[in-house]
């Protein structure tokens, strides 16, 4: 049964306009494109996010830290100063001031004539390499496994 067009519709309905009972082809397009549309900006928004971390990675542990705890304030916050902030401190580089420090507490120590046993303190390394623990082998006498 052929249905007939409204008296009120005019000759010409555009093609977007579907019959009643069809699919609606505009819509389910549109549909499939915001869906896409809102992963890739989200994807990309992550991955802004995610810049100033990545940045920090060339830098020492504690400063890489520092940098991704900030990034993941301004993430849930939307506050942009954390980010600002974040990005600022992974481009500049901190010095490591603990490594003269440790070397001057072992050579102050070398004069005084103290050691790590004698002392007590772990911030004196010892200058003997550390052996490295011996690994039983689980083959048999003829080299074959057990």
């Amino acid at each position: 049964m052929a249905q007939s067009m409204h008296p009120a519709a005019v000759d010409h309905v555009p093609g977007f306009i579907t019959e009643p009972g069809q699919a609606d082809y505009l819509f389910n397009g549109v549909a499939i494109f915001l869906i896409v549309a809102v992963l890739v900006i989200g994807n990309l928004y992550f991955r802004l996010h995610a810049v100033p971390e990545r940045i920090a990675h060339r830098t020492n542990k504690v400063q890489m830290e520092v940098v991704a705890v900030l990034v993941l304030i301004s993430l849930f916050t939307h506050n942009h100063l954390y980010w600002i902030a974040g990005l600022l401190l992974a481009f500049v580089r901190i010095p490591d001031f603990t490594t003269p420090l440790y070397s001057i507490a072992q050579s102050l120590a070398k004069l005084a004539g103290r050691d790590r046993v004698t002392s007590g303190d772990p911030a004196l390394i010892t200058e003997e390499p550390v052996e490295p623990a011996e690994v039983k082998s689980k083959t048999g006498v003829h080299g074959e496994g057990v």
